[in-house]
Formats: structure tokens, sequence, C-alpha cells
């Protein structure tokens, strides 16, 4: 049998640079994928949503063109060159990976199923395919995949979902979106400028669920401006074929008609079939326990991406594998300690770091607050994108920031800058007393900085 020093399971985007580290380092590797290597982000998340989102921000566009004083007398939507357009993005990420790894000996790449298989003295053994490998150490990154509820008649359905909606080449005439969090309001508002009716189902209160409910509440008025209907707190009683349609069955509230159905309602993990019960690896409803250095209970075993809990996000990821090259070829400082921001790639955006107004407000913690809106910017007024706001929150008497929240065009990029504020742990102040180009959206979260003090 082969032996490495580090078996990594899962190409995700952990596995992946962690895989082309660790030689560097004078280790030798196996990464082990069963399918396609880059993980969600490049198959089927990150990269062909945002392709798909451009498409229809553009059609969007060009449906306010008189805005701007120009005249396009119809905008036409080619669907299935829309999703092809998506399609190619993930084959030129991935072949690109593939290139990078494929007839290397270090690391060595096996595309197979993998399954741990108890020990071998120290040492842990892997079933890969037909080949049996054992390893020192041995990272788990094998990500998430689409939870679909146990509603009654639900399998009857054929469902989309965020694993599975690049196979899906014809416009839905009128879509229903189960679930009102990221990826379910996304492309709820793809599919809308895409040109389809689409209803918004969801058991809360509020949609954004990890937002304030100003946050939420403005970001479903610019929704509905779109046209995309609502209805909270709606319980789901059954879904059912009805012609050539479905139709959703709400406790109290009625039957919602659709021709097709969009399922986003929570990530379920990828490890019922590791083997993880053969070396005692804990797990909470398929979360692997993992601390902050990403080890779990057993020695020698590591968690990665979404699997080991908390934020299920590509850049997090990504960063779990300077913390487990650290751990395992390093000074071991590195932990997941860390500032996490996020961004919901909505049109506005909404880009988000630290706590929530409500969080910090349960915290104890003496905090300034100061909301900004955009309209107040030139520079939204003269591109024409008016919407959003930014709202700060600082400890009173540090002046450090403890969280922010911008929403408006491009808010994903622009709250970085509060993002290398928090981990410079600068006050406030840096932003506020800066010169700031003249106009641009930046001066938003300069002044939006300002009003705190």
């Amino acid at each position: 049998m082969n032996h490495y020093e580090v078996a990594i399971i899962g190409g995700g985007q952990a596995g992946v640079p962690l895989a082309y580290a660790l030689p560097r380092a004078g280790k030798r590797i196996v990464l082990i994928e069963r399918k396609h290597l880059g993980g969600s982000c490049v198959n089927f998340g990150c990269a062909p949503t945002k392709a798909a989102i451009a498409s229809a921000r553009l059609a969007h566009l060009a449906r306010r063109a008189a805005e701007f004083g120009l005249r396009i007398p119809s905008v036409e939507v080619d669907f299935a060159a829309v999703i092809q357009r998506a399609r190619d993005i993930v084959a030129g990420q991935r072949s690109g990976i593939e290139r990078g790894l494929t007839g290397k000996d270090n690391p060595r790449v096996i595309t197979a199923q993998a399954r741990l298989d108890g020990r071998d003295g120290d040492r842990f053994r892997i079933v890969a395919g037909d080949e049996t490998v054992l390893a020192d150490h041995v990272v788990l990154d094998t990500g998430t995949r689409s939870a679909i509820p146990p509603i009654d008649g639900i399998g009857d359905l054929d469902v989309i979902h965020a694993g599975n909606w690049l196979e899906h080449t014809e416009l839905p005439q009128r879509m229903i979106v189960i679930g009102g969090g990221v990826i379910a309001l996304e492309m709820a508002q793809f599919y809308r400028r895409m040109g389809s009716e689409v209803v918004v189902i969801e058991a809360l209160a509020q949609i954004a669920g990890s937002e304030d409910p100003d946050v939420a509440e403005a970001l479903q008025d610019l929704l509905e401006r779109e046209g995309i209907e609502f209805h909270l707190e709606a319980k789901i009683d059954r879904v059912e074929k009805r012609g050539s349609g479905i139709v959703v069955q709400i406790a109290e509230k009625g039957a919602i008609a659709g021709t097709h159905l969009f399922v986003a309602a929570g990530r379920k993990p990828n490890t019922d079939d590791l083997g993880l019960d053969t070396v005692g690896v804990k797990m909470n409803r398929g979360i692997v326990e993992a601390d902050e250095r990403l080890s779990t209970n057993v020695r020698g075993i590591w968690a990665a991406g979404d699997i080991r809990g908390g934020p299920m996000f590509t850049h997090t990821a990504w960063d779990d594998h300077r913390v487990l090259y650290s751990q395992i070829a390093g000074d071991r400082s590195r932990t997941t300690e860390r500032v996490v921001p996020y961004a919901i790639f909505t049109d506005p955006e909404i880009g988000r770091v630290g706590m929530t107004e409500t969080q910090a407000r349960k915290s104890g913690k003496e905090i300034k607050v100061a909301r900004f809106e955009i309209r107040r910017n030139s520079k939204s007024l003269e591109i024409g994108e008016p919407d959003g706001f930014i709202k700060v929150i600082a400890d009173a008497s540090t002046g450090q920031l403890l969280g922010a929240m911008v929403m408006c065009n491009e808010a994903a990029e622009l709250v970085h800058i509060y993002i290398d504020l928090m981990n410079a742990r600068a006050p406030f102040s840096v932003i506020r007393d800066a010169v700031y180009i003249h106009p641009t959206f930046a001066e938003a979260i300069q002044s939006a900085a300002t009003m705190l003090g």
C-alpha cells in the first residue's frame, strides 16, 4: 500500500490549495476527489451563479435604458445561452485546476470515492476506489449538498436546487422558491430578471434571517419592486404535480401554483459515506466537530470547509487551508479566530462583516450606530444606483468597528474597507480623517464612519 504523510479527501477550496502548499514543505500528499476538482464554488456555486447574475443585471440595465436617455426597443433573453455561458466559465475554471494537478507525483490525484477503513498501526487506512492508501494525517474537505426538506410529495417532483440548476436550460414560466436565505434570494432575482414570475416562500418572519430587520425589510422591498412575490411565516403542508405544473399548499394560506420548484432550504454535509465511524470521529448532525485549529477529536484527522461547521463560505474554506498548513507543516500559530466577512450577491449587493446591530446591542457593549443613505452619495445618483444604505457599529469607548453592513452597487467590494479596518484593529477615525476620491461610492463608506462622531 502507498503511504502518504497527508491524505486530502475532497478537492474543494481548502483541499486544492493545501495540496499545492504542503509539497513545498516537503510533505508527500495524495488528493482524493470522487468527481470534479474545485468544489461547489467552481462547479455550481460562486462561478456560474455570478456569471448568470451578470447576464441578469445586463438585461435589467437594458430595460432601464430610457432612464439614461437611450432607446433600446426590446430586450430578448436567450436563457439557454445564459446557462451555456455559465457552464463555459465552469469548464474553464475546472480545467485550469485539473491541468495544474494532472500528472503530478506530489501531490498525486486519485479520482474515486474515498472512505476511511480504520487504522493500520498509527496510520489511517483509506479505501479510494480499487486502491487502499495509508496516511499519517487526513484532511476532510468534502463540502455540502442541497438539503431537500421532508415535505409531503416533494419526492415526486423534478426539483431544481443549487447543485443542478445548470442542467435546466428552459426558462421557468413561474418559479416557486422555497427558502429565504442567500441562495434563494440571489436565484429568485436571477430568474425574475430573466423573465420568470417568481414566488418566494419562507418559514421565518423575515428573509435573510442572519441580517438586522431593517436590512431584510429594505432588501425585500427592492425585490418586490422588481415583481418578486413573498410569503413569510409560511408552513408548507405538501407539494404536488398538477397537470404540467406544480402546486404548493401552505397551511392556512391556500395553494400557490407554479411551473417549477427551486429548493434552497439549507445544506447537508457530505459526511455520511466517509467511514468516519471506523476511526471514531465525532459529528453533530453530520457536521464534523473541530476546534479552532480545525482538529477533530481524533489526533491526525482535520476538517475544513463547510463540514467543519461555522461560516460556509468559499473564502473561509480557502483560509482553512492556511490554518491547516500552519498546523501540519508550520508554526501552528494560525487558527480560525478571524474576521469573517460575506456578501449577498443580489442587486444591489449586501456586504457584511462583524456583528449586526442586533448582536451588538445584545453583547452588552456600549456602542455607536450610524446609518448613511446611499442616495446622499453623488456617485449613486450619477450612475442611477441610489438604492440602499450603510450601517456601521462601533465600540463607543475604543472607536473600533464592531460590525458593518453595506447595501448598494458593488457593496461586496466596498465592504473590504471596513474589513481591513477591523483586521487592523484600528478606530473608525482612520477612515473619517482620510482623503477619499470624489465622486466615488467609497465616499459613502467614509460618510457613514464620519456619522459615528
